[in-house]
């Protein structure tokens, strides 16, 4: 199943050229993580965990004023709970595939920028930077591979369309 709209090609990134079989794991992997994730952030446990990762980004930590810790966590796990919604709907539906993954790949950009604003990345210990800690440093680095993950579906989904573009 393909759509048309302007000038994309949406398409289901598992039906993408390439195989199948990998973009498939890549999709059902990060919908395991977003589940997860997302399930966990309606906990105390998780809400106070990523506090600090909210509390020092520029991006982010307006949640913490606007809904209070908890809150926040809520936001964030409807938001994570959405994205998984979306990556499954994906593998049924080209403008599902190309939603989720952009939601997915937006998710791992903003993790990516507390790497900048969270305290303790850089591992003193070790000489600073590029020597970075186990948590909070290694925790977020990680996130650089679901990243690709995110944009290898999103461009698996979104194709420039051409005159023969939509003869398949």
């Amino acid at each position: 199943m393909t759509t048309r709209t302007n000038h994309f090609h949406l398409q289901i990134a598992e039906k993408s050229i390439g195989t199948p079989s990998s973009l498939a794991l890549l999709r059902w992997a990060l919908v395991v993580i977003f589940l997860w994730f997302g399930g966990m952030k309606f906990t105390a446990y998780e809400a106070n965990g990523i506090a600090p990762f909210i509390a020092n980004s520029p991006i982010m930590s307006w949640l913490h004023g606007l809904f209070g810790i908890q809150g926040a966590s809520y936001v964030i796990g409807v938001l994570e709970l959405s994205t998984a919604a979306a990556l499954i709907v994906g593998a049924f539906r080209p403008i599902f595939s190309a939603f989720g993954a952009a939601m997915s790949a937006a998710t791992y950009l903003i993790t990516l920028t507390f790497f900048l604003s969270t305290p303790g990345v850089a591992e003193a210990t070790a000489g600073g930077f590029p020597a970075i800690s186990a948590a909070p440093g290694q925790f977020l680095l990680k996130d650089l591979v679901l990243l690709a993950a995110s944009l290898s579906l999103l461009l698996a989904s979104i194709r420039g369309s051409s005159p023969n573009a939509l003869k398949s």
